[in-house]
């Protein structure tokens, strides 16, 4: 198969749709000679919210470290390929068709999903690539989770939240349960998380395996020195070390703790200070987008792919801190079925803003009609729009430019405004 094909084969595996278990994985990944056993140095990470962020800190870290560091998260934003990258580069078209066409068969005789088939891939070109490092984000939960094949030397556990909790539980401690199960018995466990039901059973799980725990709050002391568009400045003292005014090229104080359980990481790893400030310092080239990611000016244009009340609470909370700054706020918004969509729109009205509703390119979207009357119930009347770009080509030409545009609520709207800025830019 060529790339093209390849993407035609893969995509459509959806229809599978998720099928937690580790048996498919782990029999695609006998076909290359059990890469997840040759990955170097693994750190795992589940969380609710937040795992993106500290993966990429993390690779970013390494880097700077001098480490061959490969990085796994999901999903892509633009390509497929941004799903898998070694030293911020991601792997060829080219690889991503050999690998594929290797497994065809398996993948057909078993049934298996994307995400089980695209691990699979992941993990064999970085085993291939004879890598030293390997920061891998869960694609939901934990225990059946695709990715938990390896056994890591680091388990991260970011955040909890209720968020699908059709598959993994309706309380903080069930979620919480499903998530330290990638906690292993070579596992070192770091956390930041607070909530006693759900840090119960990170405890449980790391007692039980007899490994250590470190926690964000306990074994580390964060603090936030600074907040603007686009940078954050934080301080964290540990036992060792005290890393004074880390800047990081991101927006909002909420990626703070995430950060820190990345530098815990990387100090436990024997990775040196100097190492960590350049690192944060050049986060966004590990491949690391639309974070409340600035990509626009005059007016000026937020890309967030916040989607469930947890992460958009944060957002709207950093946000509001320079709300004061724009003449108006337009927020172009699209949210996927399973999410607590009420909930989502709730933290968002309070900035006063004027809202479209788009339907995002997904089976699983709530149609932009629908979502409208959501909005409308909780005292908005939005504008409504058929496609992303529609929307957005809308909001702009009416924005002034002392304005402000957030587009939130979905990985693949994102994916959408960041395609379109490329192929403006060719």
């Amino acid at each position: 198969m060529n790339y093209q094909e390849t993407l035609d084969f893969l995509y459509p595996l959806h229809r599978f749709g998720m099928k937690p278990g580790l048996e498919r994985a782990a029999s695609l990944l006998e076909i290359f000679g059990m890469p997840h056993k040759r990955l170097g140095t693994i750190v795992h990470i589940a969380g609710t919210n937040g795992k993106g962020t500290t993966a990429s800190a993390l690779a970013a870290i390494f880097q700077a470290a001098g480490k061959k560091t490969a990085l796994y998260t999901s999903p892509h934003l633009v390509d497929f390929t941004e799903r898998m990258r070694i030293d911020g580069v991601p792997i060829s078209a080219g690889s991503v068709a050999a690998y594929c066409s290797a497994m065809k068969d398996r993948v057909i005789e078993l049934q298996a999903t994307f995400f089980e088939a695209t691990t699979a891939l992941a993990f064999a070109w970085f085993a291939d690539e004879q890598v030293e490092v390997t920061i891998i984000e869960t694609g939901m939960g934990g225990r059946l989770d695709a990715t938990n094949v390896v056994m890591s030397d680091y388990a991260v556990i970011t955040a909890i939240g209720l968020d699908h909790t059709a598959w993994l539980g309706t309380t903080p401690a069930m979620i919480a349960r499903e998530k330290a199960a990638i906690i292993n018995v070579n596992s070192r466990v770091f956390t930041a998380v607070t909530d006693s039901e759900a840090l119960s059973e990170i405890v449980r799980a790391a007692e039980l395996n007899q490994v250590p725990l470190f926690r964000l709050g306990n074994d580390a002391v964060l603090r936030v020195e600074g907040v603007e568009p686009g940078l954050l400045e934080f301080s964290l003292s540990t036992a060792a070390v005290h890393y004074r005014a880390l800047q990081v090229p991101l927006t909002g104080a909420f990626h703070a703790s995430n950060l820190s359980l990345a530098v815990m990481v990387a100090e436990a790893a024997g990775i040196a200070e100097d190492a960590v400030r350049r690192g944060l310092r050049n986060l966004l080239k590990t491949g690391y987008r639309a974070r409340l990611e600035k990509i626009g000016s005059m007016p000026d244009v937020f890309l967030d792919v916040s989607h469930n009340a947890d992460g958009m609470r944060e957002t709207a909370a950093a946000i509001s801190l320079f709300r004061h700054r724009y003449r108006a706020m337009h927020v172009l918004i699209g949210l996927a079925s399973d999410k607590d969509a009420s909930t989502v729109i709730r933290h968002l009205v309070p900035l006063d803003a004027g809202f479209a509703s788009v339907t995002i390119p997904s089976e699983r979207s709530i149609p932009a009609s629908e979502l409208a009357v959501l909005l409308k119930s909780e005292g908005v009347d939005p504008l409504v729009f058929d496609t992303p770009l529609e929307g957005f080509e809308h909001l702009l030409r009416g924005a002034d430019s002392c304005d402000m545009i957030l587009v939130t609520g979905s990985f693949f709207l994102a994916g959408e405004i960041l395609r379109r800025k490329a192929l403006q830019q060719q």
